[in-house]
């Protein structure tokens, strides 16, 4: 199983380019400390071109895209003012929005638990939870189970 890893590793930093590879150190992610990650993001600008494409373009697209699409909205809005339906626009436009952020069923990760337990296999419920039993508890200042 490892030597599988290893090679697909392997071929991963042969396609990226070893160099690039090979001079970062092996650190826990989290663990730079503030003027280690300051310089690396010093060395990515000054990279320019060299600098890989898929990382630091993808956010600033998707910040762009959002921008685009808050502007869109509020020029639309002001022609629905103008129309003097800028109510029924805005009262429309949340509804969708409350439609769009609502995820379906399909997008749920395998592993993930509903907030709502009897959608969990089990009924288990997620960490957090207030159960029936420990409200008694704080109610009638009992000491938990198991303390």
């Amino acid at each position: 199983m490892s030597a599988t890893v290893e090679r697909r590793l392997a071929q991963f930093r042969a396609a990226r380019g070893s160099a690039a590879a090979s001079r970062r150190p092996a650190e826990p992610l989290g663990k730079a400390t503030a003027p280690e990650a300051a310089d690396g993001q010093r060395e990515a600008v000054a990279a320019g071109p060299e600098a890989p494409r898929g990382e630091a373009v993808a956010p600033v697209s998707a910040r762009l895209l959002l921008l685009l699409k808050v502007l869109l909205w509020a020029v639309l809005l002001a022609l629905f003012v103008e129309l003097e339906l800028g109510l029924p626009y805005f009262v429309l436009s949340l509804l969708y929005w409350m439609y769009v952020g609502t995820r379906g069923p399909a997008e749920r990760r395998q592993e993930e638990l509903s907030a709502y337990s009897v959608f969990n296999p089990g009924c288990v419920p997620i960490r957090g939870t207030l159960t029936v039993e420990q409200l008694e508890r704080e109610l009638y200042y009992r000491p938990a189970a198991g303390r």
